[in-house]
């Protein structure tokens, strides 16, 4: 019951990661609500499962993976304070 539990959470982060990049060269602001978001839940889905597996190469990849859309919200998201505050 408990590999099924793991193996929902790995085709969720999946699901979330796929919608995630079709949405990629959508609007910016659809972009920032949207895209980034559903790229880290779905890297952090991927990151739960891999940790379940004990598969430390991927591991390292969702960890990076997540890193990098964590950073891409925050690049965007600097873009739009810029343009709306200034």
């Amino acid at each position: 019951m408990q590999d099924v539990i793991y193996q929902i959470i790995g085709s969720l982060g999946l699901v979330f990661i796929i919608l995630g990049n079709l949405m990629i060269y959508r609007k910016v602001n659809i972009r920032r609500r949207y895209t980034y978001p559903l790229l880290i839940a779905g890297g952090i889905c991927l990151e739960v499962y891999s940790i379940h597996l004990g598969d430390k190469i991927f591991i390292a990849l969702q960890g990076v993976f997540i890193l990098a859309s964590i950073f891409g919200l925050i690049k965007i998201n600097e873009k739009w304070i810029r343009k709306n505050l200034s």
